[in-house]
């Protein structure tokens, strides 16, 4: 029986570990990506939207993370019709880069 409880408290450990990382992902998105492409990430005039984005949905999930760490200027902007630059987060852990990507993939993803 208690081998049973134990169980049934590490499930509950492990099922609010995995909805605190998508909390994780949208606590950084909001303080860090939604100054520029919006609350809810529907894009700006200073930013493009995430929703139903091609790039977000269909890239891999390394090519985004890279994109937030290093940032986009100049040559390597993919919509040029934004002014500003895309910032690099060279803060950002690879913890939060993950939980960032798999945010920007249910944003990308919500219809």
């Amino acid at each position: 029986m208690r081998k049973l409880l134990g169980f049934g408290v590490f499930a509950i450990a492990v099922a609010f570990a995995g909805a605190s990382m998508a909390a994780d992902g949208a606590a950084i998105f909001k303080s860090k990506c939604s100054p520029c492409h919006g609350p809810d990430g529907g894009g700006t005039a200073m930013a493009p939207a995430f929703k139903g984005s091609a790039y977000v949905k269909d890239s891999k999930e390394e090519d985004i993370a890279g994109t937030i760490k290093n940032g986009r200027s100049g040559a390597a902007k993919k919509y040029k019709n934004f002014a500003i630059d895309m910032p690099a987060q060279k803060t950002m852990t690879d913890d939060e880069l993950k939980a960032v990507v798999g945010y920007l993939k249910s944003i990308a993803a919500a219809k």
